[in-house]
């Protein structure tokens, strides 16, 4: 059996903090905010992961009220998550994922993205794709406010 999932997040871009997507600091004036490192990339895929799992969402497994968690590395909890999907019997197919923000340039830091994505899930970096866009100055992230992905996984079971 193959299940489908999709992940969402976003976050306000603000000073003070770096920004951090799939696990890569990239050099930028802004950052994300929220109660981990705000990755919203490894955020959908987290999403994703737990929904074609049939497990939940990120906020039900690792909540922001849970001290715990404040400033975690996100790809942390992307291993946790990990794990936890081949408890439940699936494997990844594949995964696609998108990155909106209108600035800083994001494509000569894909490459490592979906590396470090790939080695947190233990899976051939060709299951992953990461791909960024602008929104072309239109909505929040167009504005420059913030930042949003998109990530949809394939999962096999395996039995």
């Amino acid at each position: 059996m193959m299940r489908i999932g999709i992940g969402y997040d976003a976050h306000r871009l603000v000073e003070g903090r770096s920004l951090v997507l799939g696990g890569i600091n990239i050099p930028f004036d802004l950052g994300l905010l929220g109660h981990s490192d705000a990755d919203v990339l490894t955020h959908a895929v987290c999403d994703a992961l737990l929904g074609a799992a049939g497990l939940g969402d990120l906020g039900k497994h690792f909540p922001d009220s849970d001290e715990r968690y404040r400033n975690i590395r996100s790809l942390f909890l992307l291993e946790q998550i990990g794990e936890m999907v081949r408890k439940a019997g699936y494997a990844v197919v594949n995964i696609d994922a998108v990155i909106v923000a209108q600035r800083p340039r994001l494509a000569p830091f894909v490459g490592r993205m979906v590396a470090n994505l790939a080695e947190v899930l233990e899976i051939d970096p060709v299951r992953v794709n990461v791909k960024a866009t602008t929104t072309e100055g239109m909505g929040f992230e167009g504005r420059g406010e913030g930042m949003s992905a998109y990530a949809v996984v394939l999962l096999k079971n395996l039995e």
